[in-house]
């Protein structure tokens, strides 16, 4: 089965480095969330308040059996976009009429779940507004909050995060265990200085180092990197000057407010004067960011961001891709810059505080700010066209990686366009480009929300407009305004033909025919598309939008009965996307042809068909199309002679549809066919048991029900013994003289029936943290990474 397509990460992140000793604060988060359900960290900035909130969260995850998830605000800056963040999230795809918060919270009203929400102090109000919500609307949803402020809600437990405790450096230090500054300290710089630790000699330099940072772990971090060049004495004498230079001779004068920044300041200073620069433009830079980007954003003229008050003025040439290359790693080497893993290789991020110190550097550079906006705006934009000139293609898994790990710059780059004057016509253009990610990513509520605001700020009749309009349209009828959506298609198509435009009028064409689709008035909307599959491809016209128009007239033949030529129409679709390798048409040309080989009643067919587009839905993440499909195969498992496995479906299918619409948009079809399979498994297997086979199936996540839906709960197909998809060796063995005991043989067998953890522990009567453990230890035993593997290994035994 083909893996789904990378998702931005929103489970806890992997630390990689160690956590000092928080124990105190750690305990006292989680003895909140036990009673609370609104716990805020608040604290300075640098203080830790994320790490330990991903501490806490990770502590207590086998609490929530809907998971934890984290929602990334830093890089977010407006407030409209919070709810959407939220529901980005958890993973929830509203196609729904519903206001944006109503249906986040309709979505998680029965799910048991921690959300973390980071760094919350500049979207105060939205938060608030999304905190409340979820504490009224719903029961079993709780809310972890980062903020250096309260959110303000009678229900918020504050939970107020003070730096690390620094012992008298004149007093007794005979057990420096007992403090985490040093700690602190003695990890990180051992880190840049192998074999150093705290010993007799140097602890009063390093707790009076750590005192005079006030104990802010940031600030010590970064002081530690200096140790590659200075010993402890030489940079306590260093940051001495540099205190009494800022505070006018007296250290102690120094707020603690202002001892980050100046830390911060100091680091600044150790970096070169091309690594100043790189820092500075590389601030406006939301979220994570690959290499191209950071090459792309530092090239032009650069001016020097040095130490003092004023830069200096623009001498250097050109910056070359090696000199940032050059910079990048400097600032990484002094823990400027953190390196993580990203969909398609190495990516880097500037922590909030650093991101914000390089700001206000660049800001001091006349036209520098503009100048770096600009750069990142034409950068995202030439991303964006060359991801939607390859989607007709092989790649379609790796560009909607790319674009979920710059969704953040991407909605950097939308707002300061929209926001600039004689930058509009590039954000609208920039909104249009992206139609493929908004609407085949699960994106629609974004995507229409940028449009909207795109549109109102360019009136002016011109091509990207035309686009603008047939796109907000697509996504209006997306989430069901299927008026609103019509009304933008014609306005589309009649702005297209004044412009002579050909390709965005047989675009507004396409969208205009299957909101007709929509509507039900199949017998129009079935002259359209063979109208327009009769006229073929105009120059300039996307090959999924003419793919598209193939698919809509095989629906509205398979709908009004004309089985033979719906499937003569998808086969011949169906070679065009295996021409190009295409994933994503080709995944709603076999659900087409699974379609017209159902009214056929040639249900093997259909099954076959259903099951590799649902393969196909996967690796793009077409969650809804995965829901389409699960519906249908449910519909098939009840006149093919399945009625368990239907009902199974049917509960995986529901889960899928609560992070959709929950009412299928109220479609009179889908429901009908819904209810219709329900009855058909329900007097086949009687209620108590087609009951039992339904909360099967609502207890499996997204990819639980993909993998139970495309092997009937069995273990996926192996590849042969010996080799690897890929064409590495693999072991067909579990470890040598693995044995399980009696409880995890049964745990086991449950696993290659295809239940989940919460429905094992059900079972056998135990808690689910108890089933959690034994799969855990399972997989050890046998060496095994996932839970086909168990389920293939039972089904090999005697």
């Amino acid at each position: 089965m083909g893996g789904s397509a990378p998702r931005r990460d929103h489970h806890l992140p992997v630390e990689t480095t160690s956590f000092v000793d928080r124990r105190g604060e750690l305990a006292a988060g989680r003895e909140l969330l036990a009673r609370a359900r609104l716990v805020t960290l608040t604290g300075p900035g640098g203080v830790g308040k994320t790490r330990l909130a991903t501490r806490i969260a990770a502590s207590v995850r086998r609490t929530f059996p809907d998971g934890v998830r984290i929602v990334h605000l830093s890089g977010l800056h407006d407030p409209a976009l919070v709810p959407l963040a939220a529901a980005d999230a958890l993973d929830l795809h509203d196609h729904s009429a519903q206001p944006p918060l109503q249906a986040l919270v309709e979505q998680v009203r029965d799910r048991r779940l921690l959300l973390l929400v980071d760094n919350c102090e500049h979207l105060l109000p939205a938060c608030a507004e999304l905190a409340a919500a979820l504490l009224h609307g719903t029961t079993g949803v709780r809310i972890l909050a980062t903020s250096r402020h309260r959110l303000g809600l009678t229900e918020e437990h504050l939970l107020d995060l003070r730096p690390l405790p620094v012992p008298d450096p004149d007093g007794d230090l005979s057990g420096p265990e007992g403090y985490p500054a040093l700690a602190l300290f003695a990890d990180r710089a051992a880190a840049v200085v192998p074999g150093f630790r705290l010993t007799a000699a140097n602890r009063a330099a390093v707790a009076r180092l750590c005192r005079r940072l006030d104990g802010l772990p940031l600030a010590i971090e970064l002081a530690a990197v200096r140790m590659r060049v200075l010993d402890v004495d030489q940079l306590l004498d260093r940051l001495d000057d540099r205190y009494r230079l800022l505070t006018g001779g007296s250290p102690a004068a120094l707020p603690r407010h202002q001892t980050l920044r100046a830390a911060v300041g100091w680091s600044h200073e150790l970096c070169t004067e091309h690594e100043q620069l790189v820092w500075a433009r590389l601030s406006v830079l939301a979220g994570s960011f690959d290499l191209e980007t950071a090459e792309a954003v530092c090239a032009g003229e650069p001016g020097a961001v040095g130490a003092g008050e004023e830069p200096a003025a623009a001498t250097s040439p050109r910056s070359h891709p090696y000199d940032v290359l050059d910079a990048v790693t400097g600032l990484v080497d002094k823990s400027v810059l953190s390196r993580e893993s990203g969909p398609d290789g190495i990516r880097y991020r500037l922590l909030d505080t650093l991101r914000h110190y390089g700001l206000d550097r660049l800001r001091r550079l006349p036209g520098e700010e503009s100048a770096a906006r600009r750069r990142q705006r034409d950068w995202m934009l030439r991303r964006a066209a060359a991801c939607e000139s390859a989607w007709f293609g092989p790649g379609q898994r790796d560009i909607v990686a790319r674009l979920r790990a710059d969704q953040d710059n991407l909605r950097t780059a939308l707002d300061f366009s929209l926001a600039t004057p004689g930058e509009r016509l590039a954000g609208l253009r920039l909104a249009g480009t992206l139609w493929f990610y908004w609407h085949a990513c699960g994106a629609p509520r974004e995507g229409r929300y940028w449009l909207d605001r795109a549109l109102a700020a360019n009136p002016e009749p011109t091509r990207e407009r035309a686009r603008g309009l047939w796109i907000a349209g697509l996504l209006a009828a997306a989430t069901h305004d299927l008026a609103a959506g019509l009304a933008g298609a014609r306005d589309a198509h009649a702005l297209a033909r004044d412009l002579d435009d050909e390709a965005e009028a047989a675009h507004a064409e396409y969208v205009i025919g299957v909101i007709t689709l929509f509507m039900d008035d199949l017998p129009t909307a079935l002259k359209h598309f063979e109208a327009s599959v009769a006229r073929g491809p105009v120059p300039g016209q996307h090959r999924s939008l003419h793919g598209l128009d193939q698919v809509e007239l095989a629906c509205a033949l398979g709908f009004l009965g004309e089985a033979e030529r719906a499937v003569e129409v998808c086969e011949g679709v169906r070679r065009m996307c295996e021409r190009h390798g295409e994933e994503w048409v080709h995944s709603y040309v076999l659900r087409m042809l699974a379609l017209a080989h159902a009214v056929q009643c040639d249900w093997r067919r259909a099954e076959e068909h259903a099951r590799h587009a649902l393969r196909l839905k996967l690796a793009v993440h077409d969650v809804i199309g995965i829901a389409l499909t699960l519906d249908l195969l449910a519909h098939i498992g009840t006149r093919a002679g399945a009625p368990e496995r239907a009902a199974v479906l049917l509960g995986g299918a529901d889960r899928t549809w609560a992070g959709i619409d929950r009412d299928r948009w109220g479609s009179a079809a889908l429901n009908s066919a819904r209810h219709d399979s329900e009855t058909r498994a329900s007097e086949a297997l009687g209620r108590p048991d087609f009951q039992r086979a339904y909360e099967r199936g609502a207890g499996l996540d997204l990819a639980e029900t993909v993998e139970y839906a495309l092997h009937d709960g069995r273990p996926s197909p192996r590849p042969a013994a010996g080799r690897r998809p890929n064409g590495r060796t693999r072991s067909p063995h579990p470890a040598a003289g693995a044995r399980l005991t009696r409880r995890e043989t049964e745990v086991a067998e449950l696993v290659a029936q295809g239940l989940a953890n919460q429905q094992i522990a059900d079972r056998l009567v135990i808690a689910r943290r108890t089933a959690e453990g034994h799969v855990e230890r399972i997989l050890g035993k046998l060496g095994f990474s996932n839970r086909s593997q168990i389920a293939a290994w039972m089904a090999a035994q005697p």
